[in-house]
Parts: C-alpha cells; structure tokens; sequence
C-alpha cells in the first residue's frame, strides 16, 4: 500500500508568520537572497488584498534520523519552496529587514491609499512601493508595516488621518482599515512533503517546482538544508560558502561583513576567507554550487548533489536508514571540504596551473563545470599523494584541457563526474588519465575532430578558446609583431582581427557564415589592423614583406623576412598566405585548421 507523498492544507498569512517567527519552519536569514524586486513585492499584497491565489508554499519534514541512543529525533521542517512569498510577506508585514541579492539588509517598505481602495477602477493604484511622496502626501499610509504591530491603535490612526483628510469619513476608513488587516487572515495554500519520502523524490521535486521562476538548483537545496542545521554548525557553514562565493566576485563586500556580522567574525571561517578582500583573480570565481560540488568530490567518492543531500540527512545506502552518526560525519567532512576549496594556498597554487596553461583570463574560459573537476582532482592529488607535488599542477592542466577539447562535463556533468571519480578510487588518477587519452584522442581525434572543430564562427568555441591558451602558454607575439604578445592582446582587449578582412571578402560575395570564421581569426595590434583595413592578404603581406627588404615600416613591426615566417607559423598562417586573394580564401581556411590542430596537439601532450 502506497503512502500519501503529500499533505495538502491552507494556513492564514498570520500563521504562516508565526511559525516562520517561532522557528517551527525554518527559513534562515541568508537561506538565500531575497531577489523579488519591490514591484513583486507589491503585487503580492495586492493579489492578498484582493483575494487573488498567490501559489501553494511547499514544505518538508526532514527524515526522522536514528540518535546514538537508538531514539528517534523529529526532524525539522524546511519551506523548500516558497521563500521569495514568505520573504516579502516578513519585510512588508512584519517590518523585517531581509538580505537583498547584494547582501544588505533592506526594508520592501510598502504605501496604501484607502481613497483607491473604494474605487471601482480595477486599475487603481492600492499599493505602491514606497518613494518620498507617501512620506509627504497624507491621503497614503506610507508602510502598511505600522497597521500589522501587535500595539496598533485603529481609534487612533483613523482619529489621525480623518483630521488630515476630512473628505474620508471614519466608518468608511474603518472598513478600510479592516480589509487592509484582513491580509493577515488570508488563506496560503500549502503542501507538507511527507517524512517518509525517500531523499531522491525530495530532491527531484525541488528541482522539479523550481523550474519556473527564479530557478533553483540542487546546489541551493543543500544550502536551504545545511542553513537549518544548528547542531552540527550548517547554518555558519552555509554563510561561510555564501560569503566565499560573492568575495571572490566583490572583495569590498569584505567591509560589509566586518561591519554587519559580528558573529560571523567571531567565526572559524572569518580568518579562512579574509584573503579575499585583496584577491584581483577572475578566471575562476566559484559561486555556492561550485564550492559545494568541488568540496564534495574531492572528499567522497561520489558527485551528485543530491546524494550529498541524502548524507546530510543522515542516509544509509545500504540499509536506507538514516542515522545521526552519518549525518554528523557528513558535516564534519563537508566542512573540511569547504575549508580546503576556500584555503588561500591550495586556491592560488591551483590557479597558478591553470594560467601557466595560458588560461590567462575569463574570456578563454568556457566550461565552469571542467574548472570545477580540475579543482577537485587538484585537491585529490594534494591529499592522497600520489604523484610527487612537482607532476601535480601538468596532471590538473592536462586534464583540464582535455575536458574542454572533448567537451567532457558539457552535458550530464554530475553522471561523468562520479564515473571519472570512481575510477580514479579504483586504479588512480595517473591511469585514469592514461585511458581516457588512450580513449579519446586518436589520430582521428586530432586530424579530424579538432579540425572540424575549429570550422565554426564562435570566438568563444572551446577548441579556438584552447588555442588562444597555446599560444599564451607559448608567449607567441602576435600577427606581424615582434614585441606585442597574444596574451598582452587577451588581457587589454586587443583587436581579434580577420585575416581576410571582413569587408573585404564582403565586397566579394562572401557572407557572415564564411568571414566570421574562427580559422580567420588572429590577434593583432589595433594600429596595425587600423593599417591593413580592407587590404586582400597578397596586398598587405607583401607590404610586411617589402618592409624587411626597406626597413620602413608599414604594416606591423618584424623588418626580418625569417622572424616574419616565424611569426606566421606561431599564429598557424601558411605562408602562401602572402600570394592570396579571396578566390584562395576556402583554401587558406583548410589549411590553417590543420596548422591550429597541430599547434593545439604539441601543446597538449607538452603540458
């Protein structure tokens, strides 16, 4: 016989707001930024007023979880959807600061004007975000917050406001006034998610309701969960990973924490991820998920997010039981996870191996997903020992750029997760490595694969992405240069320039799908592109080329005919390239393809 997965009922606003105050539901401060803007705020309370429906609130009972004395607890209950509603109802109603998406606390102060609630247009402005206007206009109530406290007088307000608007008679304001309360009395739907429901269902469902709106993740499931954790320190944990998450994209978001949390400070973590506020690093800015799923990997041989759920919930996966002791080894290890993925050194010197792979800026990165296996198998390789510390840093690039050319995480990134991670528990990282390159990069891999790869119009296609790294890696100057580097291009946001000249091939019948090639493109200076314009390839090559014989300087900056070729064939340009014209255009795309191949090969097995 099949339980009932759910329990459906309806609670007053009051209600809700009660338990949410009493912590019978948890929604913890920073569970997740209050992200509403304050128009939907107003709407809301508008749709209440009105008796509009306004969703179902979702929560769930966590599993009750064996204790150590063979008693059972009773598991707390989570709002897992809902918190955006219930957030607006705490700052409109019960005057509650929240935390904004840019983690300050802020007030959603919302008007009311009792002369447009009598009116019969259906367009009236009831509510309104308040603005100085309601602070100064007497018919507006300016904060609805001051008619929901416990001491508030209806005798006197309408005594008040009568006097200031004669023109409203009490018994009317009265009724008013009534109706405005009355949001308290309205009736949320809400749906409590049975205890009994195994920890997969729970998870798919969140991620199932949260596919609308602003979208969820299981990532943020974990941090709902681990913000309602008191016993094992979760609730610091979560903020310790929140606060992470927005340094490493805002380090003066560091003077807000010293001067708004104090608990925080006083906090293990405070001290772990203070060297943040002088971090400059972008290329990889881990958000919540990331930290968790990195933190994770690395300590369990697992790398679904959901199953880090389920851990946390104290599951067994051989008996299904759910037992405190895993749920308190489970916190214990995620929290040396996270403090490993926020420590300073491990966190630069895993940077330092991206970089000195010619990942230089953010603009060559394209899989967030491939950064965070790297960062993983780096901290893997730190831990377990099985390389000497000097093979460790080539291992991560190696694997890190094969990730990218292959696209190895670009689709059901947590499935190839846990098989690459179960296979470098069963035979180690090094062999590990060894067969999926004995798998996947053939000969036809890069003769024919990579080739192809770079047949597309994208400058952010991740076999060109890898290229441009090569050439950083290489310290390659750029085209018809002899003291300007790709990678001073990349960082200043040089010229990408198309070597048959947009226009050019244009005004010769070429569209967009064939000039805007990645196999056209090269870096350059943008006083010499200004130089070449429109010019075909045979014009402003022969000028280069004339330059080395004169020593005048026309096009570029190399006067040696042998550091031109040089030049040429670190930007993988054929040098027949100095006779073409557009009927030779479909050529030279070919032939450069092969010659980026090639240079992306050497690179790779020289890491």
């Amino acid at each position: 016989m099949q339980f009932e997965k759910y329990n459906p009922n309806s609670l007053s606003v009051s209600a809700i707001l009660g338990l949410i105050a009493s912590g019978d539901i948890a929604i913890p401060e920073i569970q997740r930024p209050f992200v509403w803007k304050k128009t939907q705020v107003r709407d809301l309370l508008d749709s209440l007023y009105k008796g509009y429906p306004t969703g179902y609130l979702i929560i769930w009972k966590n599993p009750n979880v064996k204790l150590k004395d063979g008693t059972i607890s009773a598991g707390k209950k989570i709002l897992i959807d809902g918190q955006q509603r219930v957030t607006a109802l705490m700052t409109a109603i019960s005057g509650i600061p929240v935390v904004n998406s840019n983690y300050r606390k802020e007030r959603a102060k919302i008007a009311f004007n009792p002369f447009e609630a009598l009116s019969e247009d259906k367009d009236a402005e009831i509510f309104a975000v308040q603005d100085p206007s309601h602070l100064k206009g007497k018919k507006w109530i300016p904060d609805i917050a001051e008619v929901f406290k416990n001491d508030f007088s209806v005798y006197s307000f309408i005594q008040k406001y009568c006097a200031e608007n004669p023109e409203m008679a009490p018994e009317t304001l009265d009724k008013v006034i009534t109706n405005l309360r009355g949001i308290g009395n309205r009736l949320i739907g809400v749906i409590e998610l049975s205890e009994n429901l195994d920890i997969d269902i729970v998870t798919d469902i969140f991620i199932r309701i949260n596919s609308k709106g602003t979208a969820l993740s299981q990532g943020d499931f974990v941090m709902s969960k681990i913000a309602a954790d008191e016993s094992f320190g979760g609730n610091m944990l979560r903020k310790a990973i929140d606060y992470f998450a927005h340094l490493a994209v805002e380090p003066t978001f560091f003077d807000y924490i010293k001067e708004n949390d104090n608990e925080f400070i006083e906090s293990e973590y405070y001290n772990k991820i203070a060297w943040l506020k002088d971090d400059k690093e972008t290329v990889y800015d881990p958000d919540c998920d990331d930290i968790l799923r990195v933190a994770f990997m690395h300590m369990y041989p697992r790398a679904k997010l959901a199953d880090l759920v389920s851990l946390l919930s104290g599951r067994d996966f051989e008996t299904r039981e759910y037992k405190i002791e895993i749920t308190e080894d489970t916190y214990a290890k995620l929290k040396q996870g996270v403090l490993n993925v926020m420590n300073e050194y491990n966190f630069t010197q895993f940077m330092i191996a991206i970089k000195s792979a010619g990942f230089i800026s953010n603009k060559l990165v394209n899989s967030q997903m491939a950064l965070d296996f790297a960062y993983a198998l780096y901290l893997m390789l730190i831990q377990r020992k099985e390389v000497s510390v000097g093979e460790v840093k080539g291992i991560v690039q190696r694997w890190y750029v094969l990730s990218v050319l292959t696209g190895r995480y670009s689709s059901s990134p947590e499935t190839k997760f846990y098989s690459d991670i179960r296979q470098i528990n069963e035979i180690g990282v090094v062999k590990t490595l060894e067969n999926i390159e004995a798998a996947t990069l053939s000969d036809n891999f890069w003769n024919v694969a990579v080739v192809q790869d770079l047949a597309y119009t994208s400058t952010i296609n991740p076999t060109y992405l890898v290229y441009l790294a090569a050439q950083v890696a290489n310290n390659d100057m750029s085209l018809l240069s002899n003291n300007i580097s790709v990678r001073y291009l990349i960082e200043l946001a040089g010229d990408v320039h198309h070597i048959f000249p947009k226009e050019y091939l244009k005004s010769n019948g070429y569209d967009k799908n064939l000039y805007n090639q990645d196999a056209n493109y090269a870096y350059l200076d943008t006083q010499v592109n200004k130089s070449i314009g429109k010019k075909a390839p045979c014009e402003y090559f022969a000028e280069a080329l004339t330059q080395c014989d004169t020593k005048v300087i026309t096009c570029g900056s190399i006067t040696d005919s042998e550091q031109l070729k040089k030049n040429l064939e670190a930007n993988c340009v054929p040098f027949e390239v100095c006779n073409m014209n557009h009927n030779d255009y479909p050529a030279f795309l070919e032939a450069r393809r092969k010659l980026m191949a090639q240079k992306i090969k050497d690179y790779y097995y020289g890491l």
